[in-house]
């Protein structure tokens, strides 16, 4: 099936990007009248993906990031965050839930909150080269 919609945006990993991109990925599903639940969903997802990206992806460097998102006719909506970071080692570890690279301060996650919101999640990654995540999600009961 073919999309009906797209948007690409990118942006510097920043901090304050995060909220700039979850709104944005927001008001662009916002045309498919999702239930707010559903868009809460999507809103926790894409910060999580863009907050690792900040956080480890570019740990010492200010880099970029990609957002994509598909819509499509039956509801299904396809977001794609893509960094050029360090990558990630051992991609089976770090999708384990408490797994984390980044200290104690941090709680180890952010994939499984991503997973926890979405209805499928993909995640491919190539150390030194980066990462993409696909986030996918059905809007409403089409």
């Amino acid at each position: 099936m073919k999309h009906q919609n797209e948007m690409k945006l990118s942006f510097p990993s920043q901090s304050a990007n995060e909220g700039f991109a979850r709104a944005a990925v927001a008001a662009f599903v916002s045309q498919l009248n999702p239930p707010v639940d559903e868009l809460v969903d999507i809103r926790t997802a894409v910060s999580e993906a863009v907050t690792n990206c900040i956080l480890h992806a570019y740990p010492d460097t200010c880099g970029m990031i990609t957002l994509t998102v598909w819509l499509y006719p039956n509801g299904k909506t396809i977001i794609k965050v893509t960094d050029r970071g360090r990558g990630i080692d051992n991609l089976d570890k770090a999708l384990e839930p408490l797994f984390t690279t980044g200290g104690e301060e941090r709680s180890g996650l952010g994939f499984s909150v991503m997973q926890s919101f979405s209805d499928k999640l993909r995640v491919k990654s190539n150390p030194g080269k980066g990462t993409i995540v696909l986030i996918e999600k059905m809007i409403g009961n089409r």
